[in-house]
């Protein structure tokens, strides 16, 4: 069977630890710019990246001005879709309503596991 998606699931992103954010959303994009449809699951600390302010505010490194928020444009812009876990927003204190529109859909362990299961999707895990 063809792979038709990429699952990424955000475990390990923390944005107390920017140099590590990049990559998952650079990884996006491109499997979203070849075709593949793309899912980026927000867990554990790796949801207050979705709260306004906070991925506009880092920088993977001193060399680069492009800021995360703009990484996870780039992911956007070429179709990645993003999903937040109910349960780390809960562990934050957050709700879906306090999380930028892009990061406002429903997605934790079982949509995951779901798409790792699936022959026709890959899994990334950061």
């Amino acid at each position: 069977m063809k792979r038709t998606g990429l699952a990424i699931l955000l475990w390990a992103t923390d944005p107390d630890d920017p140099v590590r954010l990049a990559t998952p959303f650079a990884h996006a994009a491109a499997a979203a710019a070849l075709e593949l449809q793309v899912e980026i699951y927000f867990s554990a600390r790796a949801v207050l990246l979705l709260r306004p302010g906070v991925a506009e505010a880092l920088r993977a490194s001193d060399r680069f001005d492009k800021s995360i928020a703009e990484w996870m444009q780039d992911a956007l812009d070429h179709g990645a879709r993003f999903f937040a876990c109910s349960d780390a927003l809960a562990a934050q204190g957050l709700t879906h309503d306090d999380l930028i529109p892009a990061g406002r859909r429903h997605g934790g362990a079982v949509q995951y596991a779901s798409r790792a299961a699936h022959s026709a999707w890959a899994t990334l895990v950061f």
